[in-house]
Order: C-alpha cells, then sequence, then structure tokens
C-alpha cells in the first residue's frame, strides 16, 4: 500500500482523539461545514499568532472552541480585549452561544503544523529552503523529538519541473499505532508557484490506555478565557509519551 494512510487519521480511537466533538443528528452536513467555517476563520484571523490545533466541542445551545497556540499573548489582547472580539465574530459564524479556551504550546519545535508553517513562511521570505529545514530539524531534535522528517515538493529553487526531496533524521515508525506520531501539510506561496511542505514528528511511544481527549492532561480548572496567558496552563497532550522510559541523552541539554 505505499505510505499513503494519514498518521493522524490512523491513530484515530488508538491513541489520538478527534478534533470535533459532538452527535451529528440531522444536520451533521450542516455542523461539519461550520466547524470549517469556524477554523478557516481562525487560521485567517489569527495567522500571526502560531495557532496549531482548533478543537470544536459542541452542547445544545454552547459551542466551545479551544485554541492551542504558541502565543497566547496575541490571542488575548490587553485585558482579554481581542478574545471578547473573536468571541463575537464566531457568534454571528454559528448563530450560537460561544465559549473560547486558550491553551499554550510550551514546546512549538514538537508540533508538526507549527514547524511545517515555519518553513513555509520562511521560504516565501526567500531563505533556502534546505536550510529552513535543517534548522527545523536541529531545533526539533534539540527538544528531545526522537525523529523527525520534512518532505517537500514544487519549484524547488524556482526549477523549471517540479520535485521532491526529502530530509529525516531519528526514527518514524508509521506503521506502529502506540507511536506518537504528529503530522501536518503547509504550504508555501511563492513568486514561482506554490510549495507543499509535509512534517511528521515522532514524539515517543504511548503504553498501556490512553484518554482519547484533544485536551488529554489538561486540567479542567484552568480552561476558560486566556487558559495559557501565565504559562502554567498544562501543556495540552503533551503528556509524558512514557512513563516508564529512562531520560535519554538529551536530558542534560534541558537542564542549562
Amino acid at each position: 500500500m505505499g505510505q499513503k494512510t494519514n498518521p493522524i487519521g490512523n491513530r484515530l480511537g488508538i491513541i489520538r482523539g478527534w478534533d470535533s466533538n459532538w452527535y451529528g443528528g440531522n444536520d451533521y452536513g450542516d455542523k461539519i461545514a461550520e466547524d470549517y467555517k469556524i477554523r478557516k476563520y481562525i487560521h485567517a484571523r489569527l495567522s500571526k499568532a502560531s495557532v496549531s490545533k482548533v478543537i470544536i466541542e459542541r452542547t445544545l445551545k454552547l459551542v466551545t472552541v479551544t485554541i492551542t497556540t504558541a502565543r497566547p499573548g496575541i490571542i488575548i489582547g490587553k485585558g482579554g480585549q481581542e478574545v471578547d472580539k473573536l468571541k463575537e465574530e464566531l457568534k454571528k459564524i454559528t448563530d450560537k452561544e460561544v465559549q473560547i479556551n486558550i491553551f499554550e504550546i510550551k514546546r512549538p519545535e514538537l508540533d508538526a503544523y507549527l514547524v511545517a508553517t515555519s518553513i513555509a513562511r520562511q521560504i516565501e521570505s526567500r531563505i533556502s529552503y534546505r536550510r529552513a529545514i535543517k534548522m527545523a530539524i536541529a531545533a526539533s531534535m534539540r527538544m528531545n523529538a526522537e525523529g523527525i522528517k520534512v518532505l517537500i515538493s514544487g519549484r524547488l529553487n524556482g526549477a523549471e519541473m517540479a520535485r521532491s526531496e526529502g530530509f529525516k533524521e531519528g526514527r518514524i515508525p508509521l506503521s506502529t499505532f502506540r507511536a506518537d506520531i504528529d503530522y501536518a501539510l503547509a504550504e508555501a506561496h511563492t513568486t514561482y508557484g506554490r510549495m507543499g511542505i509535509k512534517v511528521w514528528i515522532m514524539k515517543g511511544e504511548v503504553y498501556g490506555k490512553r484518554d482519547l481527549s484533544p485536551l488529554v492532561g489538561m486540567d479542567k480548572k484552568q480552561q476558560g478565557q486566556g487558559g495559557g496567558k501565565g504559562g502554567d496552563a498544562p501543556r495540552g497532550d503533551r503528556k509524558p509519551f512514557n512513563k516508564d522510559r529512562k531520560p535519554g541523552a538529551g536530558g542534560d541539554r534541558k537542564r542549562k
């Protein structure tokens, strides 16, 4: 079959949860379209806030939108003004009451979407794709990722014919279900066309039963507007991958 299965979809219900949590009913299609609109709007409006995941949960009258971001201060604004504005804008899209939770990503180098978009932005600002990718790989490995793979496709360096080039470090066992692999696809819009960047990051292996909530490991008390503002909010689904594993060689680097 080759390596054509999305690593996230492949692990749903095993070690990963869903990013949309609600019961469909008769208007299932409308809700999916509404989720798409919410995500598209948030990513466009908060393009400079390093937004990674948008998790949507619904009850009868309330839509709870959880935004995971590396820069919560931009979303919150002074005294939470920006959050209130965003809430009003989302109310117009959904015609329902909206609650916004914000969680900070403490280690953006281990988030595939943020790594892919970072490489894409650098390529758009005319930095050599090789340099951007190698720097991203080095940063992820420094943060104790077990492996990272990057595939870039398009008219590399403005070449006449499009091609693909891959870079890899460490181990990425795509067929191992217990392997916690994060995956993302981003696009760089350059003067000579569009380039696709795929990133796979292996964070570790999950043993035993894992809570499938997308907010696994987060304390409910710290949810609410600006949950990640003080930097004390739990790290989302970045709980220890394997409690029995001994610290690796990267342990000394973290203490510096």
